[in-house]
């Protein structure tokens, strides 16, 4: 079983650019389907980005795509979301999520493992 935590969230202006990132204990993320998700105040949780196991198959949210950037570490303990001109509307608490699935899925409900969130606030 892996437990992650994510890192890097913060106050920016608007169009200034953040690092999140997600990092495991218990075991490596190697295998697990990763993704990130937020939730802004009185909103549904929505899907960002996700990659898939192997790291070949990545997945963006259309409000995100062009913005940002999954990636992993080569030593497979972390994952980390880049994340560049960034909005107001970009203002929500990230979760990372992982997931013993093939392939990427922007349904949480595939996600069995999920951090405790990172505040992002961008100011207009």
């Amino acid at each position: 079983q892996v437990q992650v935590a994510e890192s890097g969230g913060g106050l920016v202006q608007a169009g200034g650019s953040l690092r999140l990132s997600c990092a495991a204990s218990g075991r490596t993320l190697s295998g697990y389907s990763m993704g990130w998700f937020r939730q802004a105040p009185g909103k549904e949780r929505e899907f960002v980005a996700a990659m898939s196991g192997c790291g070949e198959v990545i997945r963006y949210a259309d409000s995100v795509k062009g913005r940002s950037i999954i990636s992993r570490d080569n030593a497979k303990t972390t994952v980390h979301l880049q994340m560049n001109s960034l909005k107001p509307e970009d203002t929500a608490v990230y979760y990372c999520a992982a997931g013993s699935f093939y392939g990427v899925s922007s349904l949480s409900s595939n996600y069995a493992y999920w951090g405790q969130g990172t505040q992002v606030t961008v100011s207009a």
